[in-house]
This record gives structure tokens, C-alpha cells and sequence, in this order.
């Protein structure tokens, strides 16, 4: 049973409405209401909380403390039943919708490309993707999986390293001027373009040369391995980047290794699962998918 001082919608689109407008009529226009119809909310919602919510002022509503305060929680209310409604919506009359985090790069470079197959393989279920580089707290966020580097996970999750995080060094072929492949040494002479999330990568693949740091680490800095990928390719330098993320610019021919040896971090992408999805066949499901592409 709802409780007699908590707010109807329709008193709450009445009040943000009358607070951003100032007067009753021009609330109503806003909301395709008579002007009547929002003096009844309002009224009404001053009367449910026992305190005036605006103060008139030559014909306008201006809002009393009591309404600044109340303000901010009455549209972020209103927010929320709006993702809400729109969350459920996105359903369109599947059976399930499957909401997970990934990482940035991978997502836009590497999943995104091939989700088509799984829509075709499971057209029953709908997607709902969010791009994450901090670790996903699944106590908080009504998210099925995570596909994140090992380490990413959080107390209470299972996570199954599905493919080791292995890094290349990448230029455009203009760049490289016809040269297969670089020597350290020569890499040095071009620019070297920095992930500033991951700001070690070069000074861990030059480790072991005494080279000065100061050396290694100038260059664009730029946040994500997508945009080291778009940076190699407009000839901006070299980028050192996960296998997977350059494959398909590699592939194509828009980048070429520029060095014949791989970097292997030690970590992994990861397939993260909270305890509430082990169990799902549509998380099950999706997994099969992900193994098979990725072994592909």
C-alpha cells in the first residue's frame, strides 16, 4: 500500500515541470495538460508534504527553499523511471535482454564487428553493451557479465580467462617505408604513442636495454588501444596493442607489425561473472559463442 505523503508521477511532472517554467500555464503547455490539471498536482503535492514548494511572485512560482531542496530528487526520480521504463522496453518483445561491460577497444574494434552472428544464432535475446575500464561492481549494476583484463573482478564473481592479453607493435606501412620489421633501436627514432591508462607498456617492452626513460615515454598520449589503432593508421607513430585489437586493421592492410616479437603482459581478457548469472542459459549461451569466435 503506498504511503499517503509519497508523490504521485503526475504530481512530480507537475512541480520540475512548474520549476523550470515558472508559471502553471505554461507547465501545462510543456506538458500537453490543462493549466487547471497542473494547479490540482500542485496543490495537491503541497498538501501531501504539509510545505509550499514555490513562492508567488508577481504571478510566478518561484521556488521556496523547501522546493530547491526537493527539486534535484523529484528529477532525478523522474529520470529513473524513465531509464527504467526504457530498460524494459528494450526487451521489444524478446525473451531476454543480456547486459554486459567491456572493455572500450575490444568492444568497438572486435565484438561489435561480430555481434551480428550472434544475433543471428540467438535472435530471441537483445543487447544492451556498456564500455567500462574500471572493474564492474555487480551489487550495484543490474549487469549479466563483464569481458575485462584479469584483475578487473571483484569479490564474488567467477572469472574464466578465455585469451592472454598478447601485445604487438603496429605502424602505418607509409611509416615503416617498406621495412618488415624494426630493431629496437630504430623504433627509438620514431614516435612512440603512449595508452595513458596503461602508461608501462613501452617501458616494459624496452626493459632490459638501459634506454632512458625519457626516451621511451614521449610521444601523443591517448586513452584507449582504438585510439592508438586510428593514430598508428593516420601515420601519428607506433603503437604497441593488444593482438586481438589490432588484428582487423592488420588484416586489411591499414597497420603492419613494425617488430617481429610479441609482448606477453601475464594477463588476460577474462570472461566475469556474477553468482545470479552462472546459471543463465542466455549467459551460457553467449559464452559458447565467445569461445568459438575467439578460437576462430
Amino acid at each position: 500500500m503506498r504511503k499517503a505523503y509519497i508523490p504521485s508521477v503526475a504530481e512530480l511532472e507537475a512541480f520540475t515541470a512548474c520549476a523550470r517554467r515558472g508559471t502553471t500555464t505554461m507547465a501545462a503547455e510543456s506538458l500537453g495538460l490543462t493549466q487547471s490539471a497542473i494547479s490540482r498536482s500542485l496543490a495537491s503535492l503541497e498538501d501531501r508534504l504539509g510545505v509550499a514548494l514555490f513562492n508567488r511572485v508577481r504571478q510566478r512560482l518561484v521556488l521556496s527553499p523547501a522546493g530547491h531542496a526537493f527539486l534535484d530528487r523529484a528529477e532525478h526520480l523522474l529520470a529513473g523511471l524513465d531509464e527504467a521504463a526504457m530498460g524494459v522496453m528494450a526487451f521489444g518483445g524478446r525473451d531476454a535482454v543480456l547486459r554486459m561491460a567491456v572493455l572500450p577497444s575490444l568492444a568497438r574494434i572486435w565484438l561489435i564487428p561480430r555481434l551480428s552472428g550472434f544475433a543471428r544464432e540467438a535472435p530471441e535475446i537483445s543487447l544492451d553493451l556498456s564500455a567500462r575500464l574500471l572493474p564492474v561492481d555487480f551489487g550495484r549494476e543490474p549487469l549479466d557479465l563483464a569481458i575485462m583484463r584479469s584483475g578487473h573482478d571483484m569479490p564474488g564473481v567467477t572469472s574464466e580467462p578465455v585469451l592472454p592479453e598478447t601485445m604487438v607493435i603496429v605502424a602505418a606501412p607509409a611509416l615503416l617505408r617498406g621495412r618488415a620489421a624494426l630493431s629496437d633501436a630504430e623504433l627509438l627514432e620514431l614516435p612512440l604513442l603512449q595508452q595513458s591508462t596503461r602508461p608501462t607498456l613501452w617501458l616494459d617492452w624496452f626493459r632490459g636495454s638501459e634506454t632512458d626513460p625519457r626516451r621511451i615515454l614521449r610521444g601523443a598520449r591517448l586513452d584507449h588501444f582504438d585510439m592508438i589503432v586510428d593514430a598508428a593508421i593516420a601515420g601519428l607513430g607506433v603503437g604497441i596493442v593488444p593482438e586481438i585489437v589490432a588484428r582487423p586493421a592488420l588484416e586489411r592492410g591499414a597497420l603492419a607489425l613494425a617488430a617481429p616479437r610479441r609482448f606477453e603482459t601475464g594477463e588476460h581478457y577474462a570472461l566475469i561473472l556474477p553468482e545470479r548469472s552462472r546459471s543463465s542459459p542466455h549467459v551460457q549461451r553467449f559464452r559458447d559463442w565467445l569461445l568459438r569466435e575467439i578460437a576462430g
